[in-house]
């Protein structure tokens, strides 16, 4: 596929995710905040969270300490070893700041509980439950997305919490977009796209995503209009910086209101 003949979602389903100034440099869907109270946003660059880059582990280990308080209402942050997979972890309740080994996904139903993935190019997808108040944040790769990882997510929530999927809301945000994204064709056919012609190919995982979520019968699908490729500026990418970027953290949850402190 050429860039020319990448799938397209409609404009009116594009949102952009604000600049918030702050020492920790941060990217917020502000329709989520205001509609629902749901905080959904991605640190930007200039900020490495990356645990596994090449940078200090104590200044790192600094910058997520920084990165929790700059986010008020959580008492807790939970995160995985992520492996470009498909499982997504459930979490009751969580205390602290929780590293947990092999997946890409997390759901829970907990005020206070903020979810975080490490990006760099892949796609976080942020799930919306409003009849339930349940929330699913999801690493996105190529293949987490060829494996299932935004149904796996959804049936999570509608699993555990009883959330009607035609009733929950999702975005695909900051990451590399179809243009930016030139790929071999098992990339392509991972995807379920036919890889025609001559490579080498370029994929929209967005748009993969976003036609996923309307298969899945979600009805309010958003995607993001940053590049974390070509807006390289504000955003750190695997692919454009040749390896050697650090990465952002994409962050979902609900705080604690009053009284549901711990």
């Amino acid at each position: 596929m050429t860039p020319e003949q990448l799938p397209t979602v409609v404009a009116e389903a594009r949102e952009t995710e604000v600049d918030l100034a702050g020492l920790v440099p941060r990217y917020e869907l502000e329709s989520w905040r205001d509609r629902w109270g749901v905080v959904a946003g991605v640190t930007g660059r200039g900020f490495d969270l990356g645990l596994w880059t090449r940078e200090p582990v104590g200044e790192v280990v600094g910058r997520w300490r920084a990165f929790r308080r700059g986010i008020p209402g959580f008492h807790a942050t939970v995160m995985a070893h992520q492996v470009h997979g498909a499982d997504v972890l459930w979490h009751a309740d969580a205390s602290g700041w929780v590293l947990h080994e092999g997946a890409d996904g997390h759901g829970t139903a907990a005020r206070g509980v903020l979810l975080a993935v490490t990006i760099a190019d892949c796609i976080p997808v942020y799930v919306w439950a409003p009849d339930t108040g349940a929330v699913a944040l999801l690493h996105a790769g190529w293949r987490g997305t060829a494996g299932g990882i935004l149904g796996r997510g959804v049936a999570l929530l509608a699993e555990r919490t009883g959330a009607d999927p035609a009733a929950m809301v999702v975005h695909a945000g900051v990451g590399i977009c179809g243009p930016c994204y030139e790929v071999g064709a098992e990339v392509v056919t991972g995807v379920g796209l036919a890889a025609d012609g001559r490579g080498p190919w370029h994929v929209d995982l967005r748009a993969r995503l976003a036609a996923e979520a309307e298969r899945l019968g979600i009805r309010e699908v958003t995607v993001s209009t940053w590049c974390s490729a070509h807006d390289r500026g504000r955003f750190y990418s695997h692919r454009a910086s040749g390896g050697a970027d650090g990465r952002m953290v994409a962050y979902l949850g609900v705080p604690e209101g009053p009284g549901d402190e711990a």
